[in-house]
């Protein structure tokens, strides 16, 4: 086949996905019928709107993520930084809303917020109709969208309880948050020129900039934070990122943070790059161990492990859920004994059981690898309860 034609052909396909995607979707919902405050006109720019993508009624779990799409406060990936990432969380049980805020260079600071925060109330007030847990609701955002949901993050209230508008009377704090490639601080050296212009036009005011640099606005109060971030992003370099995530461990926040080697910036889900990718299953990895797919409760477990019968000096107590959206927990087994508290420890319910020996704590190597010295095959399974519970394993 000849060069040319295959130009043809690609040029054709291009074409093609170009007038599909703009048809894709769910239909846009306003998020503010009356229309939006500060609102300059009644043109699409003056319009925010939600999308909204409920998950699938067989494998909902009733969480729910806010995504916020970036382009520096000037457009919106609404793509790959919006219906891609919402049909992803779809695909782990989580019910997805996208919403398209308004932007630079016509709307400024308090804009972009007032929309987002209404993203979150939006979605708890038709939590019935969603399905959702209006206590597992979380804001996503990309780039610039970073910012912006580290912002809601940092900038919340408990909402207007006389407001005669059912919306404005949720809460819009997230109850978590996942920052990928986030803007983060607006003070140099490593603030993002092109967002901050948009979002505070020139020559703002240097206490605003620092009230909207999110690293300085962390408190005990900010939600937990999964944080996705690239060292080679030299749009948006890793040190917003950082710069947050210290922040909220000094402030005793639950967060996690990623940096992997390589990638640029705007990668959305790195769809065909097979290391980059990963980052999606360390997101629903976390999203799992904090609990935010499911509602049930956790229970704090301790108790023995004794093999041959002398204590196991040093193992793993693994505890498997029969409920796929509940977390494994693993228990470090030492001196025989092992405690894991409620904070971090197994869902209230049915769990599968494995034990492994990792062998002596001496000078000298005392066993080839880890060995399972039990799991469910056996019949090893516990159920766990409200409180504490005791599990004794006394092992051949």
């Amino acid at each position: 086949m000849t060069r040319p034609y295959w130009i043809m052909m690609l040029l054709g396909l291009g074409l093609g996905l170009t007038t599909t995607s703009r048809a894709a979707g769910p239909e846009p919902i306003p998020l503010w019928p009356e229309g939006a405050p500060g609102a300059q006109g009644t043109e699409a720019a003056d319009i925010p709107e939600i999308r909204l993508y409920p998950a699938d009624a067989a494998h909902a779990n009733g969480c729910c993520v806010v995504v916020l799409p970036g382009g520096g406060y000037r457009a919106l990936a609404v793509d790959h930084e919006g219906q891609q990432v919402a049909k992803w969380l779809n695909s782990i049980g989580v019910t997805a809303a996208v919403v398209n805020y308004r932007l630079g260079p016509k709307y400024h600071h308090p804009a972009p917020l007032q929309d987002a925060q209404r993203g979150i109330r939006y979605v708890r007030a038709h939590a019935g109709e969603l399905k959702i847990d209006p206590h597992r609701v979380g804001i996503m955002g990309f780039s610039a969208g970073g910012h912006l949901a580290s912002t809601v993050s940092t900038h919340f209230d408990a909402g207007d309880k006389e407001s005669a508008d059912p919306v404005a009377q949720q809460s819009s704090r997230p109850d978590f948050s996942i920052l990928c490639y986030p803007v983060i601080s607006l003070k140099e050296p490593f603030s993002h020129a092109g967002s901050r212009l948009n979002l505070l036009g020139e020559n703002p005011d240097p206490a605003l900039v620092e009230n909207l640099s999110s690293e300085t606005q962390v408190t005990a109060e900010t939600p937990p934070t999964f944080i996705f971030q690239t060292d080679e992003d030299r749009g948006v370099p890793a040190e917003n990122a950082v710069a947050y995530y210290l922040a909220l461990r000094k402030q005793g926040v639950p967060a996690e943070l990623h940096i992997y080697q390589n990638g640029p910036h705007g990668v959305g889900l790195a769809a065909g790059n097979p290391i980059l990718t990963t980052w999606k299953e360390r997101l629903a990895d976390w999203l799992k161990v904090n609990h935010f797919l499911t509602s049930t409760k956790r229970a704090e477990v301790q108790g023995t492990v004794e093999a041959g019968g002398k204590p196991v000096r040093r193992g793993v107590v693994t505890f498997i859920p029969e409920d796929r959206n509940c977390p494994t927990v693993a228990a470090i087994v030492s001196q025989g004994k092992f405690h894991v508290s409620a904070q971090t420890g197994p869902a209230i319910g049915t769990h599968r059981i494995l034990i492994h020996w990792l062998g002596d704590v001496a000078p000298h190597p005392t066993l080839e690898d880890a060995v399972q010295i039990a799991g469910p095959e056996k019949g090893l399974v516990v159920m766990t309860v409200p409180g504490k519970n005791q599990f004794d394993f006394q092992l051949p």
